[in-house]
């Protein structure tokens, strides 16, 4: 459906559907949509990376090689003018570039980078998948999903009618552990904190508003932004991280501030996440929803299918939580956790970049 690469011919009605543009500029043909509010920006093909796929890369070399190669796409993407500073997307790679019995592959972008797992993105791309014929046989009422990610293989569960999909969608993630607890942090400037790391994907570090003088429900966005991003750095400063597999995912992504409440209640939990270059997360976080939930079953918090609700402190979005299935994973004693949430479509864009163009491929500021 889309492509990554050069513009077509100039003439006709087709060429006169797009503004003029250099011949040799791209043009990137997008999917919107949000989940939670968190945006999505779907690229549904970049012949680059597929062709990378196809050579047999694992998804996170694909990764690397994109990086390498492809970064012009993501920051035309992500960035502004086309983006914003909380932009988020996903390159889908499709079909036998897929590989390993899954219907799509996904590389997730953001405005600094990219990330090894994004729980938002999934539960978008599961209807993604459905509507535009990535899964050649979708049963009702639901339709399992198989999505490999660079963290490893997700599987989404998606309503489908016949004909369109719809909410609420939910996914069971990879092994999601906790990697500290009680994990003492000084950070310079606001004392010492405890915290805890917990990896649903990728790995984030734990705190609640109140060890930082907030207040996660009403201090100002900019005060919790500037405290998180102090505790992921001294944390990257003072904690080594492991990842059993791979050590390309042993990285922390970012700090999630949370109400407190870890304990079970039927009440949600509000936490805000600040991930990548102070990054906010409209959404309630579908990879820091598994991480969290990895921890309170740490903790003897929850017991496993113990669903628990978690409110964004942004857009007030809910999603539910629950560990479903203990397993062993390196030396972590993990769980298979599964989240729910509602993804919706906001439209579709054609971009295009003149060669000319100073600012072609974007500009970032806070």
């Amino acid at each position: 459906m889309a492509t990554a690469g050069a513009g077509g011919d100039s003439g006709g009605a087709a060429g006169r559907a797009l503004p003029p543009r250099s011949p040799s500029g791209l043009v990137l043909q997008t999917v919107e949509m949000h989940t939670g509010g968190e945006p999505l920006r779907v690229v549904p093909r970049l012949e680059a990376a597929e062709q990378a796929a196809a050579r047999g890369l694992s998804l996170l070399s694909l990764r690397r090689e994109v990086a390498a190669t492809q970064d012009h796409v993501r920051r035309a993407l992500m960035h502004e003018p086309r983006g914003h500073a909380g932009m988020y997307g996903a390159v889908v790679v499709r079909g036998e570039a897929a590989a390993d019995g899954a219907h799509l592959a996904a590389l997730f972008l953001h405005g600094a980078g990219y990330s090894a797992m994004c729980g938002h993105a999934v539960l978008a791309l599961g209807r993604f998948a459905l509507d535009y014929g990535l899964v050649p046989a979708p049963t009702r009422p639901e339709t399992a999903v198989r999505l490999r990610c660079p963290c490893g293989p997700v599987t989404a569960f998606v309503p489908w009618d016949g004909q369109r999909s719809g909410n609420p969608v939910r996914f069971h993630s990879v092994p999601a552990f906790a990697a500290a607890t009680d994990l003492a942090i000084d950070i310079p400037g606001r004392g010492k904190v405890v915290v805890d790391i917990g990896y649903g994907g990728t790995f984030y570090a734990f705190l609640s508003a109140e060890q930082l003088g907030l207040d996660v429900c009403s201090s100002k966005t900019r005060d919790l932004v500037s405290a998180a991003s102090a505790v992921t750095e001294a944390v990257k400063e003072q904690f080594k991280l492991h990842h059993p597999e791979s050590e390309d995912l042993a990285f922390l992504y970012g700090t999630i501030l949370t109400d407190g409440k870890d304990a079970f209640s039927e009440e949600p939990t509000t936490n805000i996440c600040v991930f990548a270059d102070e990054q906010v997360d409209r959404s309630p976080t579908g990879s820091g929803v598994t991480a969290r939930v990895a921890l309170q079953y740490h903790k003897g918090l929850i017991q496993l299918n113990q669903s628990r609700t978690f409110r964004s402190s942004t857009t007030g979005s809910l999603f539910t939580g629950k560990a479903v299935k203990a397993i062993k994973f390196g030396d972590y004693k993990a769980v298979i956790v599964e989240v729910s949430g509602e993804a919706f479509y906001t439209g579709t864009a054609t971009f295009t970049v003149e060669e000319e163009d100073p600012l072609k491929y974007g500009f970032f500021f806070k």
